[in-house]
């Protein structure tokens, strides 16, 4: 799949860059990938390196199989450390409360649990193999899940299946979470990373500029009042027709040829 080796962004964080895709991998299967401290600064440089990369225009973020990530590292928990376990502009993991401005893909294998399911619920898009499992176990251990997955999860599913997932802390399985809106597409195991770098290519078959302002648009104006939508997609707007892109996209098609894009 990749044309070059990955580099490291911390002892448990790969990161690699091809084609205008960015693919952060948390590789600590010995620990199922939990959220060390290592972990969240690793994410989050990740994600500093590709939204600072103009070559960068999509970013999928996975776990070394076979599984995602089973949340936080009860580890460092035990050991009094459970604020390293976030960053100060990511939240947990370096991720959950991250601002960022191009398109995140979680590619999910096996289990994503607890503090995983709540880095699945930051990313913009979901691809998932039929046998993996999402949750939010906290309540089982006394605890709330507290990395944003008690009013995320609700904007995904349908709010009483999520109040049935938060309050008995049960998993839900790929499929279920693919036919209630969390999963986009669902894929056979072992490819789960392979099929969501296809689904990036196909968002950066599009103007990268035009791509990150639609996105804006949607992840702040689908529940605001239609004047401010209406005043966000007119500025959207004019930034987009200024650029390069919006040119080029016009000429290609009276040209009928493949687009360049710049993303300026």
């Amino acid at each position: 799949m990749f044309t070059s080796d990955p580099v490291r962004t911390s002892d448990c964080v790969a990161y690699h860059v091809d084609d205008h895709v960015a693919v952060i991998t948390i590789d600590r299967p010995q620990a199922r990938n939990a959220v060390s401290p290592e972990v969240a600064q690793g994410i989050e440089a990740a994600i500093d390196a590709a939204e600072a990369d103009e070559d960068v225009w999509v970013a999928v973020l996975a776990g070394t199989p076979p599984v995602f990530c089973a949340g936080a590292d009860l580890k460092a928990i035990h050991e009094g450390r459970a604020a390293d376990l976030a960053t100060a502009r990511g939240g947990f993991g370096g991720v959950a409360r991250r601002e960022r401005s191009k398109p995140l893909i979680a590619a999910v294998e096996g289990a994503a649990l607890a503090g995983g399911t709540e880095i699945v619920l930051a990313c913009d898009l979901v691809v998932a193999a039929e046998d993996a499992r999402f949750g939010v176990p906290e309540v089982k251990r006394g605890l709330i899940a507290a990395a944003g997955g008690l009013f995320r999860l609700g904007r995904k599913i349908p709010l009483n299946l999520a109040m049935e997932c938060v309050l008995t802390g049960d998993p839900i399985d790929a499929p279920f979470a693919h036919r209630h809106g969390l999963v986009n597409s669902l894929c056979a195991p072992g490819e789960a990373l392979q099929t969501a770098v296809g689904l990036a290519h196909r968002i950066t078959a599009n103007a990268p500029l035009a791509v990150r302002e639609s996105r804006s648009i949607v992840l702040d104006c689908t529940g605001v009042d239609d004047a401010e939508a209406w005043r966000r997609s007119e500025e959207s707007a004019e930034r987009v027709f200024a650029s390069e892109d919006v040119r080029e996209g016009v000429a290609a098609f009276l040209e009928k040829r493949a687009p360049a894009w710049t993303g300026r």
